[in-house]
């Protein structure tokens, strides 16, 4: 680089700290007089530092250095401590003294950030899209320019998304999507405070003052239960009306005398289609959108000894005797038969696989046997093990998991097997207890993560990459019956009838409540809970049930708990202020009479 050059480059750079100096001086003379201050840019000031590089980077090809090198800070230190030495003689080391005073200046103004390179909007956005809701937060601190950027809406629209706030809304339906994720945080952990002080409101359902309890299923908030007098009713607890209204089973009554049909062996619930099965071998299908009465009746020759109803859609599988059949609807929606199964031994649990598209597909277990029932194929024989009955099952959309309990000379301990759908092989087996594997939930646990319960009293979580125990909870002194986790918290239910709430990740319990019966059915969203008592029992050995005390020992229980008390305050009253004084309800919990002005 020739001396002109550099005359030029100390010139302009003289200048502007002496311009720099004089407008400081005027703005703050006190600070001036005090410390020495680092210079500041006028609103040019990208520009002409864009212009400075490039000089700098001019400087730097003349004095040998690579002009791609990055300064760091710590060469910028090391530049500024060599210019404190006396300075070097002129000539070749002219350059290198003036770039090393422009690091030295560059080094007072390191806050400043410099953007040589200006991005597209949409590239910017997607750079962006990758960033959590801290990382967003901060990057809005930088500049007005990030700060819009950090703001648009389509990033935060992402985030709840991502974290399950609003699934089934569009962008276009709020104008500000940060607002709505701050509320659905708040929303979230005022909900998950109520969970672990038990802070909310909890009813129990209706009963059928002449019936015991059969068997109990619910869906999204909608719970069906079935009764030993054929009765079948339904409830959405979504609304708080706990007035639930009896599905017909449209049976003859010259045939049958009043309160002398089949108990309900098995009922099932969707968001569409509600299912009963009858002691005769009758199946009741019912559209909740249309009515009352069922749309579709199907007769086995046997008893069922298994029912499953796929969560979407209207698959229904049924085992009777020897034979699986699959119900699926056709083209105009009709519910038709698409394939029948033949199988060996008994059916004992059976379960619809999820989104399997056009052909239905479900597994059953029947002894030591595992099938896998495919409609456009035959059946599979999925896991077989001689003398190892399977005692619980449960599939997700690619995975199944069932209990298998050893037995015979070479014990190697009750495990739990956990199988790929679509290779047809075994990809884990979890655990070695000494008690029968009573229940297993994969299809609600987090990813990875799957709970079961045992007989002998604990609950346990596996950890599907390891293939070890995460966590082992003692439980229920009989035993535990039924259970389900999320993503910090397991509800189980025992054989004593005991409903307990933990937080896994303290490994604590927070509360529990006791009924009478085995607790055959829990079922849990972000703000609910359905809990079921199901007597042993079909047969009530008193014949007065009039009495509260006498119905309650024999007739089972359902209770609905609702956690999100400030919402509900503002939408309806307790169910318990709406009874009315002429129900046999009130009469029987002695309600009605003790406020006789709920009605109004």
């Amino acid at each position: 680089m020739s001396n002109h050059s550099l005359d030029e480059f100390r010139r302009c750079w003289q200048e502007e700290l002496a311009q720099a100096q004089a407008v400081r001086k005027r703005r703050r003379p006190e600070a001036a007089e005090r410390r020495p201050r680092r210079p500041e840019v006028g609103p040019a000031r990208g520009e002409q530092a864009s212009g400075y590089l490039a000089l700098a980077q001019g400087l730097l090809e003349g004095a040998g250095r690579p002009p791609a090198a990055r300064v760091t800070r710590t060469e910028r230190q090391d530049a500024a401590s060599r210019s404190r030495s006396p300075p070097a003689r002129e000539g070749a080391g002219g350059g290198e003294q003036l770039v090393d005073q422009l690091i030295r200046d560059l080094n007072e103004m390191d806050d400043v950030p410099f953007f040589d390179i200006q991005l597209p909007y949409e590239l910017a956005i997607n750079i962006f899209q990758y960033l959590d809701r801290q990382d967003l937060g901060r990057c809005a601190q930088v500049s007005k320019t990030w700060k819009v950027i950090a703001e648009d809406e389509v990033l935060w629209y992402r985030l709840c998304q991502q974290e399950g706030h609003l699934p089934e809304s569009s962008i276009s339906d709020y104008s500000c999507w940060k607002l709505i994720f701050r509320e659905c945080r708040a929303r979230e952990h005022m909900l998950r405070t109520n969970w672990k002080n038990r802070k909310g409101a909890v009813s129990e359902l209706e009963h059928i003052p002449d019936a015991v309890l059969c068997d109990v299923h619910s869906h999204d908030g909608v719970v069906i239960a079935g009764y030993t007098s054929g009765d079948v009713r339904v409830w959405d607890t979504r609304t708080w009306d706990y007035i639930a209204p009896f599905l017909d089973s449209e049976y003859d009554e010259d045939e049958d005398e009043p309160g002398m049909q089949p108990y309900v062996s098995f009922v099932r619930i969707n968001s569409s289609l509600a299912v009963a099965a009858y002691e005769d071998g009758v199946l009741n299908i019912w559209d909740l959108r249309t009515g009352k009465y069922p749309i579709h009746r199907f007769e086995h020759d046997a008893r069922i000894q298994a029912l499953a109803l796929s969560r979407e859609g209207a698959t229904v599988a049924t085992a009777s005797a020897f034979d699986v059949v699959m119900l699926h609807p056709n083209e105009k929606g009709c519910l038709q038969i698409a394939a029948e199964f033949e199988v060996q031994k008994l059916v004992d649990y059976l379960e619809i696989v999820p989104d399997t598209g056009r052909y239905p597909v479900a597994v059953a277990t029947a002894g030591d046997l595992v099938y896998l029932l495919k409609a456009d194929d035959s059946a599979r024989t999925l896991h077989y093990v001689y003398g190892q009955p399977v005692t619980c099952l449960d599939v997700s959309a690619n995975q199944a998991a069932f209990g298998v309990k050893s037995l015979g000379w070479v014990y190697e301990g009750n495990k739990i097997l956990v199988y790929s759908l679509e290779a047809e092989r075994c990809l884990s087996k979890l655990g070695n207890a000494l008690g029968d594997f009573t229940c297993v939930n994969l299809r609600d646990s987090p990813p990875s993560l799957m709970v079961s319960g045992n007989m002998d009293r604990r609950v346990r979580i596996h950890d599907l990459r390891t293939d070890k125990i995460a966590l082992s909870l003692s439980a229920h002194q009989l035993g535990v019956s039924a259970v389900q986790m999320d993503d910090w918290k397991i509800v189980s239910g025992g054989e004593e009838g005991l409903v307990s709430v933990w937080d896994y990740r303290m490994n604590q319990k927070l509360w529990e409540v006791h009924s009478r019966h085995p607790v055959r059915h829990i079922a849990f969203s972000s703000h609910s809970l359905i809990t079921a008592n199901v007597p042993y029992e079909k047969v009530v050995r008193n014949s007065d049930l009039d009495g509260f005390a006498t119905h309650r020992r024999h007739r089972g229980l359902i209770h609905a708990y609702e956690f999100a008390v400030d919402q509900l305050a503002f939408q309806s009253a307790l169910p318990v202020c709406r009874s009315s004084c002429d129900t046999m309800a009130g009469h029987n919990y002695d309600l009605a009479l003790a406020f006789p002005y709920d009605g109004i």
